[in-house]
């Protein structure tokens, strides 16, 4: 369950990279940059399960949750166009903080009790994701902060119905399909506007962010899932920023500072705290 999850938060880290610098960059529209991130995830999968068990987009259609599917769509929508006005780190803040009052809250009211240890180590992680990010704290676009709150409460939707799928790659291909007749109608929205601009490296990033960073990320989040509850799920949730920053480090050149080695500890501190209680999920661990 440990590695599974570290796996799936490097790969969240990674797609907000690639996210980032296609965006930012403007190498490509939000909207067809949403649109190819579920296509390719759609395809990805579809090959991947194909070449397993021979199914057709039809029958994966039969796995999955129409409710999944919709809070894929509107998570990733929402996400591409909140970055567009909002600072990176801001924006990591208040997605994430989304998450964790969807995904606690929601386990709350079915039952879970987090204990000391949880409520301690979320403070503490949530306290060095705050120093983490924040330089960009400044007073942001309204429209931005709605959109990316409506993004962290999907993907905390997205999540806890990760919780009941029985198989994680078919749950994740049949979410990825029913979402591309969505993705289709922004595609044509976009580009019957006159608003869509794509280069190839945009297109590129795309298509890495959805067949991989989203696809087979997402796949191997829903596996994990079935050892977390609610609240250590939206806790762990907590690093994917930090790995970001870190990967900056390592891959682009970024400095080291004195802030991320601050937040490292107490991120990493805060979500070790959470994950050494003991959980109280009724009828599950």
């Amino acid at each position: 369950m440990v590695f599974l999850t570290a796996v799936a938060m490097a790969f969240f880290a990674a797609n907000s990279v690639l996210a980032r610098l296609a965006l930012r960059a403007e190498e490509i529209d939000a909207g067809s940059f949403t649109a190819v991130r579920i296509l390719s995830g759609a395809l990805v999968l579809a090959l991947l399960i194909g070449a397993r068990v021979t199914r057709t987009f039809a029958s994966i259609k039969q796995h999955g949750s129409w409710y999944a599917s919709l809070a894929l769509f509107a998570y990733a929508t929402a996400f591409s166009y909140a970055y567009l006005s909002l600072d990176a780190g801001a924006g990591a803040l208040i997605l994430f903080a989304l998450v964790q009052t969807t995904m606690i809250g929601t386990g709350m009211v079915r039952g879970e009790r987090p204990g000391w240890p949880e409520w301690s180590g979320l403070i503490l992680a949530m306290g060095g994701l705050a120093c983490l990010v924040s330089p960009g704290l400044d007073a942001q676009p309204v429209q931005g902060a709605i959109l990316m709150s409506v993004s962290g409460i999907a993907w905390g939707a997205y999540s806890l119905a990760g919780r009941e799928a029985s198989s994680a790659m078919i749950a994740t291909a049949g979410n990825f399909v029913r979402a591309v007749p969505m993705a289709i109608v922004v595609l044509l929205v976009v580009w019957s506007t006159g608003r869509a601009q794509m280069s190839l490296t945009g297109l590129g990033l795309a298509i890495a962010s959805g067949g991989i960073s989203s696809g087979l990320g997402y796949t191997i989040w829903y596996m994990a899932l079935d050892g977390l509850s609610a609240t250590r799920a939206a806790i762990v949730q907590l690093t994917v920023p930090l790995i970001a920053a870190g990967g900056g480090v390592v891959f682009i050149g970024e400095a080291m500072s004195w802030r991320l080695a601050i937040a490292s500890i107490a991120i990493l501190g805060g979500v070790t705290l959470a994950l050494l209680g003991k959980p109280n999920v009724p009828g599950k661990r």
